[in-house]
């Protein structure tokens, strides 16, 4: 199996709590916006092909602005915290 299989599975996983948030608000939406009603399990399904298709590179690019901003202080952290030493 490599990284991209598809039958890999995530390691992402979202809380059942916020996968019922999930679901409820797009069906709010589908309802609110398109006049049309999901059924749960459309809606759950919905979820499902979006965590799988934008959750790594959401996840991913979230690691890397966290890296790069730690990054930011770490090579500030000289002139932000430099004490001179005695003579």
């Amino acid at each position: 199996m490599t990284p991209t299989d598809p039958d890999r599975p995530m390691r992402i996983r979202l809380a059942p709590e916020r996968r019922d948030r999930l679901v409820s608000r797009l069906r709010a939406l589908f309802s609110r916006e398109f006049d049309s009603d999901l059924s749960e399990f459309q809606a759950k399904r919905l979820v499902e092909f979006f965590v799988r298709h934008l959750g790594a590179p959401v996840y991913n690019q979230a690691v890397q602005d966290a890296r790069a901003a730690v990054q930011t202080k770490l090579d500030d952290l000289e002139g932000e915290f430099y004490e001179p030493e005695p003579e």
